[in-house]
């Protein structure tokens, strides 16, 4: 059984992957129609779909141990942004920002002994490190790239494999 506590940081982080996934399909939509983008813009749906999946893994996860996974309301995303780096820049602050989230969780299970929920949250925690990574090398390609528009090109048309194998992510 979960504890009220517990339940109400789980739902937390429902909102946080709902948003997440929301944040991402915004950057998708932008990237579509920027010239020359569907690289990016096939990374960041993609990364939506991730994204969407992690909340309703925590949402059955939360009510298959008696507690009630709640469907959060939405804010509106970041719409539009003023370049490339800075959609990737938010793309990094998000995803520290939902680890430190995860890692508030997972302390607050081994404070409550909560052992399972503190085992179900180890694969977000890797989840996340591989999310981190991911973010910090695609931020570091654009810095180096800068505005050179082959670079650019290339940025584009290589991201997906940084997605795992086959551009699937994890």
């Amino acid at each position: 059984m979960l504890s009220k506590t517990m339940q109400d940081a789980l739902n937390k982080q429902v909102q946080m992957e709902a948003e997440s996934s929301q944040a991402y399909l915004a950057m998708a939509s932008w990237a579509d129609i920027q010239p020359g983008l569907q690289g990016v813009a096939a990374f960041f749906y993609k990364q939506s779909d991730e994204e969407r999946v992690h909340m309703l893994k925590l949402i059955a996860f939360i009510n298959e141990r008696g507690g009630f996974g709640v469907v959060p309301a939405l804010e509106q995303p970041i719409l539009t942004f003023v370049s490339l780096q800075n959609a990737f820049a938010e793309f990094l602050k998000h995803e520290l920002k939902v680890s430190d989230s995860i890692n508030d969780i997972v302390h607050q299970s081994l404070s409550e002994k909560d052992y399972a929920t503190h085992n179900f949250l180890q694969w977000y925690v890797t989840e996340q490190m591989e999310e981190e990574r991911m973010a910090r090398t695609l931020n570091e390609k654009l810095e180096l790239i800068g505005a050179d528009k082959s670079g650019l090109y290339l940025f584009d048309r290589d991201i997906m494999a940084y997605r795992g194998p086959q551009g699937g992510g994890h």
